[in-house]
């Protein structure tokens, strides 16, 4: 373990077997030491050319995946063998003296009912007929009546489909076998588009109408993006953190669009000015009021990058977007369509930015971004930026 710590490559698997009792060691009968899984192997018995007799050995920390892995070797391999598909079985014994025999290449049975396959793909057949498809599949189908009059299929498994955990997966097969494209199309009447999504299409259409491009972005975020590149504080209130993130990149589920349109922004600076681009996507709030602790929320955002790029730019766009949903201008303090008042977010340049009151309540910001934010995300140029929450509007 010591002597492996130095080589970049192997140090990283060391930790698999490094604080075990005992350590796994492959001999061959002259005691040549063959491999030291998982962290070596050896070149003393690489195949070749010339090789006629192969031993597959397989190891693992979890015995059920080693076994998948190893049925699925061993029966790959058997076509290559001289009389084909035969393998020879070997006895592990182990230190306690309980042993047994592998590969353990048994046939696998699951009973599957004829009604859940056919009402699960959308086809109905025979039973001899879906019993066909299957066994185009690999998997021997062989129906019979059940007790309760049903037809039923017994489906043996084999070594070969270890992806075949649940009925599901059978119908899938079958699905495959008889073919996608021959499935019958049909509309469930139930099925209806959702207002938000609707809305969202026709939102989208009309800044797209202006002149913007869309862009989809990522839902994650890292902290520092979603905080202190934007002059943000975080109170513990809004933003959900993710306990387990994958990379950095990956912290926190955005509370807004902002971090992410100018992160776009920054890495295609050197495009031809101006950029012109928006997004309509959710951002996730802490709510207590759900189960989940947290709720989604529809925000419209875009940004409007330039050499000269003045409050009145997205404020037109701002404008737009209250028109064409059918909220009029009204003076301050008026509860049936939206007006505008001095704000002071940190992420706007002060003096230069604005709030969004709808029916009394503020649903969205917009103004020039501070230079200080700019300059965080790499963009040479001013930007002015517009974000709304559209869900108010329904």
């Amino acid at each position: 373990m010591q002597f492996y710590k130095s080589d970049m490559k192997l140090k990283k698997f060391l930790h698999i077997i490094e604080n075990s009792p005992v350590f796994p060691v492959i001999y061959d009968r002259s005691r040549t030491v063959l491999s030291l899984p998982p962290i070596i192997n050896g070149a003393h018995s690489a195949i070749s050319l010339k090789t006629k007799n192969v031993f597959i050995e397989c190891t693992a920390t979890d015995l059920t995946k080693a076994n998948i892995v190893l049925n699925t070797m061993v029966t790959m391999f058997s076509v290559y063998c001289e009389r084909k598909f035969e393998v020879e079985p070997v006895e592990v014994i182990y230190d306690d003296g309980k042993s047994y025999i592998s590969p353990d290449l048994s046939l696998y049975q699951m009973m599957v009912n004829l009604s859940y396959i056919s009402s699960t793909i959308g086809v109905s057949l025979p039973a001899h007929e879906v019993a066909r498809s299957l066994n185009k599949m690999q998997l021997h189908a062989k129906h019979s009546v059940l007790e309760n009059n049903e037809t039923g299929f017994t489906i043996s498994v084999p070594p070969t489909r270890s992806d075949i955990l649940h009925p599901i997966d059978v119908a899938e097969d079958f699905g495959i076998s008889y073919g996608y494209n021959e499935i019958p199309k049909k509309k469930i009447p139930s099925v209806k588009p959702q207002i938000l999504n609707q809305f969202t299409d026709l939102i989208k259409e009309e800044i797209a109408m202006a002149g913007y491009t869309e862009v989809l972005l990522f839902i994650l975020c890292s902290y520092k993006e979603n905080f202190t590149m934007l002059n943000r504080k975080d109170d513990k209130s809004t933003a959900v953190i993710n306990g387990n993130p994958r990379t950095a990149e990956f912290e926190v589920s955005r509370t807004s669009l902002m971090n992410g349109i100018l992160k776009s922004i920054g890495h295609n600076k050197d495009h031809p000015k101006p950029i012109k681009i928006f997004e309509v996507g959710d951002v996730v709030l802490l709510d207590e009021t759900k189960d989940v602790g947290a709720s989604n929320r529809r925000h419209l955002a875009a940004v409007y990058c330039g050499v000269t790029s003045g409050f009145e730019l997205i404020h037109g766009l701002v404008d737009r977007v209250m028109e064409v949903t059918g909220n009029p201008f009204v003076s301050p303090g008026d509860k049936t369509g939206y007006y505008i008042l001095s704000s002071n977010e940190p992420e706007f340049l002060p003096g230069r930015q604005a709030s969004i009151i709808y029916k009394g309540k503020q649903v969205g910001t917009f103004g020039i971004v501070h230079p200080q934010v700019l300059d965080n995300f790499g963009i040479p140029d001013p930007c002015s930026y517009m974000e709304v929450d559209i869900e108010s509007f329904l």
